[in-house]
């Protein structure tokens, strides 16, 4: 099976830019932030709810778990919420709050007011990355492309495995992309 593609930074700006022009721009943004600066998978995307994210005093929380029923694995995990992703999740929740009647609500609706469905969630990622021509993209580029980055950046391996939340070390080694220049540059590190 062909893995998706990593995106570079440019293309990463232009998918923003693509989630910009749509009907949904701020809800679009935030599922592609999800993806690109969590790792959150289609599945997860659509389960995470308000409250998962945001505490009873109605501050966005900097790690929340997802209950196993959220989950591809059927288990409960911890994510990390960067400082970042916060901000969006703030800004997001700031515009939209009128629409938020329970903290059990999905924190992305459709356009119906419902929770997605991770298929719809994988449909939306496929009509963003094909409106600026990224064919070879699905909703795992942003899974990918952030562990891709983590590990360029010098993060190890086992910080990486639970990020992604792998149980199988081997699982996060295949997510992790790797150039010809980097091993060209890895070389030269450490030759005699």
């Amino acid at each position: 099976m062909k893995q998706a593609k990593v995106l570079n930074g440019k293309e990463y700006k232009r998918l923003l830019s693509a989630a910009k022009m749509t009907r949904h721009a701020d809800r679009n943004r935030l599922a592609v932030v999800l993806s690109f600066g969590v790792g959150l998978r289609a599945c997860e995307i659509a389960a995470i709810t308000v409250g998962d994210v945001v505490d009873s005093k109605g501050n966005v929380k900097s790690q929340a778990t997802l209950k196993s029923h959220q989950t591809k694995g059927k288990k409960s995990h911890v994510i990390f919420l960067s400082d970042a992703v916060q901000d969006e999740i703030k800004k997001y929740l700031d515009k939209y709050s009128y629409r938020i009647k329970s903290h059990k609500d999905a924190l992305l609706t459709s356009q119906k007011g419902g929770a997605f469905t991770s298929q719809t969630i994988q449909d939306l990622f496929r009509s963003l990355f094909q409106s600026v021509g990224l064919d070879d993209c699905s909703s795992h580029s942003g899974r990918r492309t952030l562990l891709t980055n983590a590990s360029n950046a010098g993060i190890n391996i086992r910080t990486i495995q639970a990020i992604a939340r792998h149980s199988h070390l081997n699982t996060t080694a295949r997510y992790i992309s790797v150039t010809d220049t980097q091993i060209k540059n890895a070389v030269n590190l450490v030759s005699v």
